[in-house]
């Protein structure tokens, strides 16, 4: 294509959100003009699906659910009164709560709290990561720390980040109760909590299902609040309730503005026409790019670093979502999106070398923050700011891809603030669930998730029964094959259950072989 009739193009399928100041550019995606009429029956059964999830319809049909985490922003849009309430009710909840903390009503003993420590996993904790990392600055009202894995090593180094625990607030965040890392965790926080003679109590926060194992926890433990979680919002598009809200809050950071760029957007993507949509244009360009089958991987490129997280962010909305077996029809598919991310202008020095010239397995999405900096700009050469280099980079490494047949989008935001992010956010939301609408999949389980945790579970069981074996036999080495067959288990299983307790426990020894099945381990 001429560079004109690539600035035509760029004319014809630009989508702009003037009010947002938020636009989308999809014209260095090569998709023929015939495209969008080839999809329009798909597009508009998406609308229709979306319409009918918002008002309430069971959208979940494996779990019986409705989806409602676009009712968080717009609690108007709840099918009852009773979800209204409740949303604004929540809402007001952490308004007080958070003020009461800055204000000092509620106190670590007669101390200010100064610090978060928030333990959770997956969407219980890479929403609020996110947000911290790209709205925090140094006049935060308190500080945020993460524990948001089962790794002890990982535990003990956050631990040494929160620099003191007795004005520390700690807010544990699990719908169901029963996730095993999030309970690790509080585990561990808690006995650290008592081994400074401090009441975990009079410290801690539950943001839980109503009658959950954490919320009996919190009750009986006297904790300082309880916040619900429904279960019409799924962990990754939980950030809008109170899971990314009261951290959000304790943080100090604005979350009506955060709730009103969502609702922005919201109102943007929620017109029932494909041209001007910018979160139909998303899920439709995903679509052209892998065939409808995720045949290429969805890179995402922001060039700030404050949004260095937003990539991991839609790894989880966007894989979780979409990366299913079977469509609704029980027929197996195998669909999803891999996706993965750096910041620019730090990928020049990292994959834009593969992106140019490798394998073609992918598009891009560059993110593009027009404003640099709230300070004075500052000058690296006559004329030209850092800010102009990341620009430069930005432009230069889109044209350099197009120009070797690699396709690409970008998004164009005008600043990195509340609202923005709550914009950006909603925007693949709903884009997620478009694209879910055009290749008949529900973008609302994880059944590959729980089948990981039931797994889990079996290598834990396993390594009880390898343990007291060990130890009944007094002493005695045993082979990987002789504790397998007493278990009635797997060898590998047990071998790797084996090294890991050797690894750990000090009375449990390891005696080297030429091969894993000559090994031997004994109970000390």
């Amino acid at each position: 294509m001429s560079a004109q009739t690539l600035w035509e193009r760029y004319q014809t399928h630009l989508v702009r959100y003037d009010d947002l100041g938020i636009s989308l550019d999809i014209s260095r995606m090569r998709f023929a003009d015939s495209f969008f009429s080839e999809m329009e029956g798909k597009a508009e059964e998406a609308f229709a699906r979306m319409q009918e999830l918002e008002a309430g319809a069971i959208a979940n049909p494996d779990e019986n659910r409705m989806v409602g985490h676009y009712w968080l922003r717009n609690p108007r849009l709840a099918p009852t009164s009773e979800l209204r309430d409740e949303i604004e009710t929540t809402r007001e909840q952490i308004r007080r709560f958070a003020a009461d903390i800055h204000s000092g009503r509620i106190t670590a003993g007669s101390v200010r709290f100064t610090d978060v420590l928030l333990v959770g996993i997956g969407g219980s904790a890479l929403g609020p990561q996110f947000i911290a990392q790209a709205l925090g600055s140094r006049s935060d009202a308190l500080k945020l720390h993460f524990l948001d894995n089962t790794d002890p090593d990982g535990f003990d180094k956050t631990f040494a980040a929160v620099q003191h625990l007795p004005t520390t607030l700690t807010v544990v965040i699990s719908k169901s109760g029963g996730t095993k890392e999030t309970r690790n965790g509080m585990l561990e926080a808690q006995a650290l909590y008592e081994e400074q003679g401090l009441n975990f109590g009079k410290h801690a926060v539950a943001v839980t299902g109503v009658g959950s194992e954490l919320d009996k926890v919190a009750e009986k433990g006297g904790w300082l609040r309880r916040f619900p979680m429904w279960d019409w919002v799924g962990g990754r598009t939980s950030v809008m309730s109170a899971v990314g809200l009261v951290p959000m809050a304790l943080q100090g950071l604005d979350i009506d503005q955060f709730l009103a760029g969502a609702s922005a957007m919201d109102a943007k993507t929620r017109v029932g026409k494909t041209s001007g949509n910018a979160a139909m244009l998303l899920a439709l360009m995903w679509y052209f790019a892998g065939s409808g089958k995720g045949a290429k991987d969805m890179v995402i490129l922001p060039y700030k670093d404050r949004l260095v997280l937003f990539s991991k962010y839609l790894q989880q909305l966007v894989m979780e979502s979409l990366g299913k077996e079977r469509d609704l029809a029980g027929n197996v598919v195998h669909q999803g999106i891999a996706v993965y991310g750096n910041k620019g202008s730090t990928d020049q020095h990292a994959y834009v070398q593969q992106l140019r010239e490798g394998v073609l397995n992918f598009f891009a999405t560059f993110i593009e923050v027009r404003k640099d900096r709230d300070g004075a700009p500052f000058d690296v050469e006559p004329g030209v700011t850092s800010g102009d280099y990341l620009q430069g980079f930005l432009r230069g490494t889109r044209s350099a891809l197009y120009e070797n047949g690699r396709d690409s989008m970008t998004l164009s935001v005008p600043r990195v603030d509340a609202f923005t992010i709550g914009a950006l956010i909603a925007l693949y939301e709903r884009a997620v669930g478009f694209y879910a609408s055009l290749v008949n999949i529900n973008a609302y389980h994880q059944p590959g998730v729980e089948a990981g945790k039931k797994a889990a579970a079996r290598i834990l069981t396993l390594q009880g029964k390898v343990r007291a074996a060990l130890q009944a036999a007094k002493g005695t080495p045993r082979t990987p094959d002789e504790l397998a067959a007493e278990t009635g288990a797997e060898p590998e299983d047990v071998y790797h259950v084996l090294n890991h307790l050797a690894a750990n426990a000090s009375n449990i020894e390891r005696s080297e072989a030429p091969t894993p099945g000559q090994e031997t381990f004994r109970f000390r």
